[in-house]
């Protein structure tokens, strides 16, 4: 049976990680929030997709993953049951400074800060910061900062607690996608005028995909996972 390579930092040695970094100068950051997912999807799937799709990338590319770190900022849902979001990124922004200046120290050269949080504001604070830091003359560690949706060519689409963040969250951890906890598809369909479901009628309560953005994902098919991830991994080659 082929042994999978042990990727995540926090499970390896001081000597371990060292390894893994000499062999490959590269540490992946997965960053989410602690948001509502709707009741089929747990709250921290946004850090638990980032997290899955950097193990994979780290396996293939070479370096280590750094645990989650659940903060996020932005979006519609910062009213929703359990959402737990920063009101600014400043907060976030100090914390990830201070670590990319001590990996920077430690010799690391690149790093990629994957968001699977990807709200408009989240993806400007992580543009910015990617900006900010590359821009300093001298820099010996590049810095990637970007969240899923910066994948334009993706198989599917990312929306919210819908068809994308359920075929990913499958490939990468299936036990925790409950498509069964939803509205009977047969009794309540997704009423969506103009057929947009994307639409602020997602905002009621009432609606049979209350929270949720993007196509039904009582229909998606759930296998696709493992499809949709090799091609994020791939992405992230192009990024190294």
């Amino acid at each position: 049976m082929k042994t999978v390579a042990e990727v995540r930092a926090e499970r390896l040695s001081y000597l371990e990680v060292q390894g893994r970094i000499d062999e490959s100068s590269l540490v992946f950051i997965p960053l989410g929030a602690l948001e509502f997912h709707g009741p089929h999807l747990p709250i921290g799937l946004d850090g638990l997709t980032a997290h899955g799709v950097c193990v994979a990338a780290a396996r293939k590319y070479g370096g280590v993953v750094l645990p989650t770190f659940y903060q996020g900022t932005g979006g519609e849902h910062s009213n929703y049951p359990w959402t737990l979001m920063m009101s600014s990124p400043d907060l976030i922004r100090g914390v990830f400074l201070e670590l990319l200046e001590r990996l920077e120290e430690l010799g690391v050269k690149s790093v990629i800060l994957l968001s699977g949080h990807f709200a408009p504001e989240q993806r400007a604070f992580l543009s910015d910061m990617g900006a900010s830091w590359n821009a300093k003359a001298g820099r010996p560690l590049r810095l990637e900062a970007i969240s899923v949706a910066e994948f334009e060519a993706s198989p599917i689409q990312p929306d919210h607690a819908a068809t994308f963040e359920s075929v990913l969250l499958e490939a990468v951890d299936p036990g925790l996608v409950h498509i069964e906890k939803l509205p009977d598809l047969i009794n309540h369909p997704s009423e969506d005028p103009d057929d947009n479901p994307f639409g602020s009628h997602r905002h009621d309560k009432s609606h049979a995909l209350w929270g949720a953005f993007g196509p039904d994902p009582r229909n998606a098919d759930l296998g696709k996972g493992s499809e949709l991830l090799d091609a994020y991994v791939e992405w992230i080659g192009t990024l190294i």
